[in-house]
Protein backbone atom coordinates (compact mmCIF):
# COMPACT_ATOMS: atom_id res chain seq x y z
CA UNK A 1 0.00 0.00 0.00
CA UNK A 2 1.37 3.41 -1.00
CA UNK A 3 0.96 6.80 0.64
CA UNK A 4 -1.56 7.67 -2.11
CA UNK A 5 -3.59 4.63 -1.10
CA UNK A 6 -3.49 5.79 2.51
CA UNK A 7 -4.83 9.20 1.55
CA UNK A 8 -7.49 7.68 -0.74
CA UNK A 9 -8.77 5.44 2.07
CA UNK A 10 -8.65 8.31 4.58
CA UNK A 11 -6.46 6.36 6.98
CA UNK A 12 -5.25 8.02 10.14
CA UNK A 13 -1.87 7.72 11.77
CA UNK A 14 -1.88 6.18 15.23
CA UNK A 15 -1.34 9.63 16.76
CA UNK A 16 -4.30 11.17 14.92
CA UNK A 17 -6.48 8.17 15.65
CA UNK A 18 -5.50 8.24 19.32
CA UNK A 19 -6.58 11.88 19.53
CA UNK A 20 -9.97 11.15 17.91
CA UNK A 21 -10.66 8.02 19.92
CA UNK A 22 -9.44 9.42 23.25
CA UNK A 23 -7.08 6.47 23.68
CA UNK A 24 -3.33 6.64 24.06
CA UNK A 25 -1.02 5.19 21.43
CA UNK A 26 0.19 2.74 24.09
CA UNK A 27 -3.36 1.55 24.70
CA UNK A 28 -3.97 1.16 20.97
CA UNK A 29 -0.90 -1.04 20.64
CA UNK A 30 -2.10 -3.17 23.58
CA UNK A 31 -5.59 -3.53 22.11
CA UNK A 32 -4.05 -4.52 18.80
CA UNK A 33 -2.06 -7.29 20.48
CA UNK A 34 -5.20 -8.50 22.26
CA UNK A 35 -7.29 -8.46 19.10
CA UNK A 36 -9.67 -5.79 20.40
CA UNK A 37 -8.83 -3.12 17.84
CA UNK A 38 -6.54 -4.04 14.98
CA UNK A 39 -5.23 -1.25 12.71
CA UNK A 40 -6.49 -1.18 9.14
CA UNK A 41 -2.95 -1.19 7.81
CA UNK A 42 0.58 -1.62 9.15
CA UNK A 43 3.46 -0.42 7.01
CA UNK A 44 5.74 -3.41 6.48
CA UNK A 45 8.88 -1.27 6.39
CA UNK A 46 8.30 1.33 9.09
CA UNK A 47 5.87 -0.61 11.28
CA UNK A 48 3.61 2.47 11.44
CA UNK A 49 -0.02 1.71 12.22
CA UNK A 50 -2.90 3.32 10.34
CA UNK A 51 -6.59 3.27 11.24
CA UNK A 52 -9.78 4.03 9.34
CA UNK A 53 -11.95 6.86 10.56
CA UNK A 54 -14.80 4.38 10.82
CA UNK A 55 -12.95 2.58 13.61
CA UNK A 56 -13.27 5.55 15.95
CA UNK A 57 -16.67 4.47 17.27
CA UNK A 58 -15.35 1.02 18.25
CA UNK A 59 -12.29 2.58 19.85
CA UNK A 60 -14.42 4.96 21.91
CA UNK A 61 -16.62 2.03 22.97
CA UNK A 62 -13.53 0.19 24.21
CA UNK A 63 -12.43 3.30 26.10
CA UNK A 64 -15.84 3.70 27.74
CA UNK A 65 -15.99 0.05 28.73
CA UNK A 66 -12.57 0.38 30.32
CA UNK A 67 -14.00 3.21 32.46
CA UNK A 68 -16.33 0.58 33.92
CA UNK A 69 -13.21 -1.38 34.96
CA UNK A 70 -14.29 -4.13 32.60
CA UNK A 71 -11.56 -6.72 32.06
CA UNK A 72 -10.18 -6.84 28.54
CA UNK A 73 -11.52 -10.35 27.98
CA UNK A 74 -15.06 -9.17 28.78
CA UNK A 75 -14.61 -6.13 26.53
CA UNK A 76 -13.71 -8.47 23.68
CA UNK A 77 -16.99 -10.32 24.25
CA UNK A 78 -19.02 -7.10 24.17
CA UNK A 79 -17.41 -5.50 21.12
CA UNK A 80 -17.46 -8.85 19.32
CA UNK A 81 -21.25 -9.08 19.69
CA UNK A 82 -23.92 -6.95 18.04
CA UNK A 83 -27.10 -5.17 19.07
CA UNK A 84 -29.10 -6.81 21.82
CA UNK A 85 -26.47 -9.48 22.41
CA UNK A 86 -23.80 -6.86 23.10
CA UNK A 87 -26.18 -5.03 25.45
CA UNK A 88 -26.98 -8.28 27.27
CA UNK A 89 -23.28 -9.02 27.76
CA UNK A 90 -22.79 -5.56 29.24
CA UNK A 91 -25.82 -6.07 31.51
CA UNK A 92 -24.44 -9.40 32.72
CA UNK A 93 -21.09 -7.81 33.53
CA UNK A 94 -22.70 -4.94 35.39
CA UNK A 95 -24.89 -7.31 37.42
CA UNK A 96 -21.68 -9.05 38.51
CA UNK A 97 -20.18 -5.69 39.49
CA UNK A 98 -23.23 -4.69 41.53
CA UNK A 99 -23.25 -8.06 43.31
CA UNK A 100 -19.56 -7.68 44.14
CA UNK A 101 -20.03 -4.11 45.38
CA UNK A 102 -23.01 -5.16 47.50
CA UNK A 103 -20.86 -7.83 49.09
CA UNK A 104 -18.01 -5.40 49.67
CA UNK A 105 -20.43 -2.87 51.18
CA UNK A 106 -21.70 -5.48 53.62
CA UNK A 107 -18.18 -6.53 54.51
CA UNK A 108 -17.11 -2.90 54.98
CA UNK A 109 -20.03 -2.30 57.36
CA UNK A 110 -19.10 -5.41 59.31
CA UNK A 111 -15.45 -4.38 59.49
CA UNK A 112 -16.39 -0.89 60.69
CA UNK A 113 -18.35 -2.51 63.49
CA UNK A 114 -15.47 -4.80 64.38
CA UNK A 115 -12.87 -2.01 64.33
CA UNK A 116 -15.06 0.25 66.45
CA UNK A 117 -15.83 -2.51 68.94
CA UNK A 118 -19.48 -2.78 67.89
CA UNK A 119 -19.31 -6.06 65.95
CA UNK A 120 -21.99 -7.51 68.26
CA UNK A 121 -24.50 -5.25 66.51
CA UNK A 122 -23.95 -7.19 63.28
CA UNK A 123 -24.73 -10.46 65.04
CA UNK A 124 -28.11 -9.22 66.27
CA UNK A 125 -29.44 -9.76 62.73
CA UNK A 126 -28.83 -13.51 63.03
CA UNK A 127 -31.08 -15.74 65.14
CA UNK A 128 -29.16 -18.88 66.15
CA UNK A 129 -30.90 -22.15 67.01
CA UNK A 130 -29.90 -25.79 67.39
CA UNK A 131 -31.17 -28.93 65.73
CA UNK A 132 -30.27 -32.61 66.12
CA UNK A 133 -29.61 -34.49 62.89
CA UNK A 134 -29.27 -38.28 62.66
CA UNK A 135 -26.39 -40.21 61.14
CA UNK A 136 -26.72 -40.34 57.35
CA UNK A 137 -25.13 -41.97 54.34
CA UNK A 138 -23.92 -39.30 51.92
CA UNK A 139 -22.37 -39.26 48.48
CA UNK A 140 -19.80 -36.50 48.14
CA UNK A 141 -17.44 -34.56 45.91
CA UNK A 142 -14.44 -32.64 47.26
CA UNK A 143 -12.44 -29.88 45.65
CA UNK A 144 -9.82 -27.27 46.47
CA UNK A 145 -11.42 -24.01 45.34
CA UNK A 146 -11.12 -20.27 45.94
CA UNK A 147 -14.11 -18.15 46.94
CA UNK A 148 -14.77 -16.75 43.47
CA UNK A 149 -14.95 -20.27 41.98
CA UNK A 150 -17.03 -21.69 44.80
CA UNK A 151 -20.63 -20.81 43.75
CA UNK A 152 -20.28 -22.37 40.30
CA UNK A 153 -18.69 -25.49 41.72
CA UNK A 154 -21.33 -25.89 44.45
CA UNK A 155 -24.15 -25.68 41.90
CA UNK A 156 -22.49 -28.10 39.50
CA UNK A 157 -21.37 -30.65 42.11
CA UNK A 158 -24.70 -30.75 43.95
CA UNK A 159 -26.45 -31.14 40.61
CA UNK A 160 -24.28 -34.14 39.76
CA UNK A 161 -24.75 -35.69 43.20
CA UNK A 162 -28.52 -35.23 43.20
CA UNK A 163 -28.69 -36.86 39.77
CA UNK A 164 -26.58 -39.76 41.04
CA UNK A 165 -28.84 -40.11 44.10
CA UNK A 166 -31.63 -41.39 41.88
CA UNK A 167 -29.65 -44.63 41.56
CA UNK A 168 -28.92 -44.69 45.31
CA UNK A 169 -32.43 -44.92 46.70
CA UNK A 170 -33.15 -41.21 46.35
CA UNK A 171 -32.26 -38.07 48.28
CA UNK A 172 -33.13 -38.30 51.99
CA UNK A 173 -32.25 -34.83 53.22
CA UNK A 174 -31.10 -31.33 52.33
CA UNK A 175 -27.78 -31.19 50.46
CA UNK A 176 -24.94 -29.44 52.26
CA UNK A 177 -21.38 -28.23 51.76
CA UNK A 178 -18.70 -28.89 54.40
CA UNK A 179 -15.63 -26.64 54.68
CA UNK A 180 -12.68 -28.70 55.89
CA UNK A 181 -10.45 -25.60 55.79
CA UNK A 182 -10.94 -21.92 55.03
CA UNK A 183 -12.21 -20.96 51.58
CA UNK A 184 -11.44 -17.35 50.66
CA UNK A 185 -9.74 -15.41 47.87
CA UNK A 186 -6.40 -16.62 49.28
CA UNK A 187 -7.23 -20.06 50.72
CA UNK A 188 -8.68 -22.95 48.69
CA UNK A 189 -10.22 -25.25 51.26
CA UNK A 190 -11.00 -28.02 50.46
CA UNK A 191 -14.79 -27.94 50.35
CA UNK A 192 -16.99 -31.03 50.18
CA UNK A 193 -20.46 -31.18 48.59
CA UNK A 194 -22.71 -33.81 50.21
CA UNK A 195 -26.10 -35.31 49.35
CA UNK A 196 -27.78 -37.74 51.80
CA UNK A 197 -29.02 -40.94 50.11
CA UNK A 198 -31.17 -43.88 51.16
CA UNK A 199 -29.23 -46.94 50.00
CA UNK A 200 -25.58 -47.22 51.04
CA UNK A 201 -24.92 -50.42 49.06
CA UNK A 202 -26.40 -48.91 45.89
CA UNK A 203 -24.41 -45.73 46.46
CA UNK A 204 -21.14 -47.63 46.78
CA UNK A 205 -21.94 -49.63 43.64
CA UNK A 206 -22.74 -46.44 41.72
CA UNK A 207 -19.54 -44.73 42.86
CA UNK A 208 -17.43 -47.77 41.95
CA UNK A 209 -18.82 -47.65 38.41
CA UNK A 210 -19.34 -43.93 37.75
CA UNK A 211 -17.57 -41.88 40.42
CA UNK A 212 -14.07 -41.61 38.97
CA UNK A 213 -14.26 -38.38 36.91
CA UNK A 214 -15.48 -36.31 39.87
CA UNK A 215 -13.73 -38.18 42.71
CA UNK A 216 -17.14 -39.08 44.13
CA UNK A 217 -17.17 -41.16 47.30
CA UNK A 218 -19.55 -42.53 49.91
CA UNK A 219 -19.21 -41.95 53.64
CA UNK A 220 -21.22 -42.00 56.83
CA UNK A 221 -22.00 -38.54 58.21
CA UNK A 222 -22.26 -38.99 62.01
CA UNK A 223 -25.21 -37.80 64.05
CA UNK A 224 -24.70 -34.27 65.33
CA UNK A 225 -26.25 -31.30 67.04
CA UNK A 226 -25.99 -28.29 64.76
CA UNK A 227 -25.99 -24.66 65.85
CA UNK A 228 -27.24 -22.72 62.85
CA UNK A 229 -28.59 -19.45 61.55
CA UNK A 230 -30.88 -19.17 58.54
CA UNK A 231 -29.95 -16.68 55.82
CA UNK A 232 -31.49 -15.33 52.64
CA UNK A 233 -30.23 -15.88 49.12
CA UNK A 234 -28.80 -12.34 49.06
CA UNK A 235 -26.61 -13.12 52.07
CA UNK A 236 -25.19 -16.39 50.75
CA UNK A 237 -22.59 -14.72 48.52
CA UNK A 238 -19.04 -14.17 49.75
CA UNK A 239 -18.18 -12.02 51.69
CA UNK A 240 -21.69 -11.33 53.08
CA UNK A 241 -21.91 -14.87 54.42
CA UNK A 242 -18.84 -14.35 56.65
CA UNK A 243 -20.91 -12.39 59.15
CA UNK A 244 -23.33 -15.33 59.48
CA UNK A 245 -20.50 -17.77 60.20
CA UNK A 246 -19.05 -15.45 62.83
CA UNK A 247 -22.47 -14.86 64.39
CA UNK A 248 -22.86 -18.61 64.94
CA UNK A 249 -19.31 -18.88 66.29
CA UNK A 250 -20.00 -16.06 68.76
CA UNK A 251 -23.24 -17.71 69.87
CA UNK A 252 -21.49 -21.05 70.40
CA UNK A 253 -18.86 -19.37 72.58
CA UNK A 254 -21.48 -17.49 74.64
CA UNK A 255 -23.41 -20.72 75.25
CA UNK A 256 -20.31 -22.47 76.57
CA UNK A 257 -20.23 -24.94 73.66
CA UNK A 258 -17.43 -25.93 71.32
CA UNK A 259 -17.26 -26.89 67.66
CA UNK A 260 -17.46 -30.66 67.11
CA UNK A 261 -16.63 -30.63 63.40
CA UNK A 262 -16.17 -28.41 60.37
CA UNK A 263 -18.64 -25.66 59.50
CA UNK A 264 -21.14 -26.12 56.70
CA UNK A 265 -23.88 -24.61 54.56
CA UNK A 266 -27.17 -26.54 54.31
CA UNK A 267 -29.23 -25.74 51.20
CA UNK A 268 -32.87 -26.53 51.95
CA UNK A 269 -34.67 -24.46 49.25
CA UNK A 270 -34.94 -24.41 45.46
CA UNK A 271 -32.13 -22.01 44.61
CA UNK A 272 -33.38 -21.17 41.12
CA UNK A 273 -36.91 -20.35 42.27
CA UNK A 274 -35.87 -18.34 45.34
CA UNK A 275 -35.81 -14.56 45.38
CA UNK A 276 -33.05 -12.46 46.90
CA UNK A 277 -34.86 -12.14 50.25
CA UNK A 278 -36.07 -15.75 50.49
CA UNK A 279 -34.40 -18.03 53.10
CA UNK A 280 -32.37 -20.67 51.29
CA UNK A 281 -29.45 -21.74 53.49
CA UNK A 282 -28.50 -22.61 57.05
CA UNK A 283 -24.98 -21.67 58.14
CA UNK A 284 -24.14 -24.30 60.74
CA UNK A 285 -21.52 -25.74 63.10
CA UNK A 286 -21.67 -29.16 64.77
CA UNK A 287 -21.43 -28.45 68.50
CA UNK A 288 -20.99 -30.27 71.81
CA UNK A 289 -20.52 -29.48 75.45
CA UNK A 290 -16.83 -29.41 76.47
Amino acid sequence: MTEDDIVDEELLTIGAFAARSRLSAKALRLYDRLGLLAPAYVDAVSGYRYYRAGQVERARLVALLRQLDMPLARIAEVVGAEGDEAAERLSAYWADVEARVAGQRTLAAYLRGRLSGRSFEMYEDFAVETVDVPARVVITESRHTLADELPAWIGASLGRLEAAARACGGVTGAPFVVYHAEVSMESDGPAESCVPVADEAAARAWVAEHGGPWATRVRLEPAARLAYTRITKARVAHPQILAAFEAVEQWVAREGLEAAGPCREVYFADWGAAGAEDPVCDVAFPVRHP
